[in-house]
């Protein structure tokens, strides 16, 4: 492995976000370089710095100016201690609340909730949390599409599972904009008598042995001051905030993501140090955007089987959001850190982005896979070798239909898919949805209509396991 690591980045890497906003045709040069570096960064330290735009930057400074004074005038108050144990309020979570074992206060912005104090009267709140909640939103979504990129993945495929933007009407927000002070003096003076240890003066936050995980997709997080710690791929916990510029953030994937791809992207463990904070007036404050998906979604590997991915047992099957974000999550034994060289990591110069974050598929299989699970892979196989070359070479978007609801299209051209199947020789008969998604036998037309002479020597369903 040695070698292979030696290939990697020194360090986390460094993104420039207007270098990963994708634009139409061929991807430039710097969108792969970028791309290759974020994913890479991901890959070993599970963690990347993203750079703002200038704009951006100072309106992030701002907000935490803004924290600092918010946190530094407001009394602490018992019973708006957070109630942990409590999942169900996974997406209701807004306003101010406190963990003292943790000596954490936090105010959470979540757009479609207002927030008010038990006497009725508005709150009083940091400033600037709706331009920051749409900037670090936007920032976000921008870096999960280029992992999608990385990951071969079609288009903004995660687009079903999050909020709509703008969001409608009485719509609340899944994604949230944490506001967040680390053990402010005189929050630790309320709670002394029940809380963490000392050693030699100094407060000792979160041993080795306590870590954290975040359930979002994708986190961003701006610090005032330096703590912010993430395990490596070789297990090492890495300050990762230590030099960052005034427009850099930290992003860090979660659980989310690495249910909705298959295990390929791997949650950072991380935890906040605090013991270099001691005597500091106003405690450590940071602003953490999680972007998060829908509460009535579901987290599905369907898109990363559709890209040719590898997907495990455990991930076969959809799992509705809600469930996942009530269900505790042990990370020692939900999934096992990966090494560096499980990752094959090409240059971005050679324009192939396929194997950048791409565990290696085991080559040893116990027994022949069965025979509709061969055919679903050779109707992907021939989706993505000769019926999206058509459609590029047409100019064609593709963007397959409901399976019931396509069912009455195929019987007229004059539908809404109707001209699209005309036009890349869709086989009569056969519906127009992603191929995976097609019944066995739809899936034989198919493959016989784009690989002449198929059935003969390929007949997957004459086969046995």
């Amino acid at each position: 492995m040695g070698a292979m690591a030696g290939s990697g980045l020194p360090s986390l890497g460094r993104v420039r976000l207007a270098d990963l906003i994708a634009a139409e045709g061929l991807p430039s040069d710097s969108y792969k370089i970028s791309v290759s570096t974020l994913s890479q960064s991901l890959a070993q330290y599970s963690a990347a710095i993203i750079q703002l735009p200038v704009s951006d930057g100072a309106l992030l400074r701002s907000g935490l100016e803004s924290a600092r004074l918010y946190f530094h005038q407001r009394p602490y108050s018992p019973s708006e201690m957070v109630q942990t144990g409590d999942s169900r309020e996974w997406c209701k979570t807004s306003g101010y609340h406190a963990d003292p074992q943790l000596w954490q206060e936090t105010y959470d912005f979540r757009p479609g909730l207002t927030p008010a104090e038990p006497n009725g009267s508005m709150e009083f709140t940091p400033a600037g949390l709706p331009d920051i909640f749409a900037v670090l939103g936007k920032a976000a979504r921008t870096i999960l599409d280029a992992i999608s990129f990385s990951l071969n993945l079609r288009s903004f495929p995660f687009t079903e599972i999050l909020d709509n933007v703008p969001l409608r009407d009485r719509e609340v927000s899944s994604s949230v904009l944490s506001v967040c002070c680390h053990s402010r003096p005189s929050f630790q003076g309320a709670q002394h008598h029940s809380l963490a240890t000392q050693d030699d003066g100094q407060l000792v936050m979160f041993p080795d042995h306590e870590h954290h995980v975040d359930k979002s997709l994708i986190t961003l997080v701006k610090s005032d001051r330096a703590g912010f710690h993430i395990k490596d791929y070789h297990g090492h916990w890495v300050l990762v905030d230590g030099d960052l510029g005034p427009q850099e953030a930290i992003i860090y994937p979660g659980l989310a993501l690495y249910q909705a791809t298959a295990g390929h992207i791997s949650p950072a463990l991380h935890r906040v140090e605090t013991s270099s904070l001691h005597g500091n007036l106003y405690g450590q404050c940071s602003l953490a955007f999680k972007l998060m998906p829908r509460s009535m979604a579901s987290l599905s590997s369907s898109e990363m089987r559709a890209a040719g991915h590898g997907v495990e047992a455990q991930f076969q099957l959809p799992v509705p959001v809600d469930d996942f974000m009530q269900k505790s999550h042990r990370t020692d034994q939900l999934f096992t850190r990966q090494t560096f060289s499980n990752y094959s990591l090409q240059s971005a110069q050679d324009g192939s982005m396929k194997s950048i974050i791409k565990k290696k598929r085991s080559n040893s299989r116990c027994k022949p896979l069965p025979p509709s699970k061969r055919l679903r892979l050779e109707a992907q196989r021939v989706l993505k070798e000769r019926v999206q070359d058509i459609a590029d070479k047409k100019g064609i978007k593709l963007r397959f239909c409901n399976l019931k609801e396509c069912e009455g299209h195929i019987q007229s051209l004059d539908s809404p898919c109707g001209s699209i199947r005309m036009e890349i020789g869709w086989p009569p008969g056969v519906p127009f949805v992603h191929p995976h998604d097609l019944p066995n036998k739809a899936k034989l037309g198919f493959l016989e209509a784009y690989e002449p002479g198929w059935t003969a020597s390929q007949d997957m369903e004459s086969q046995t396991p």
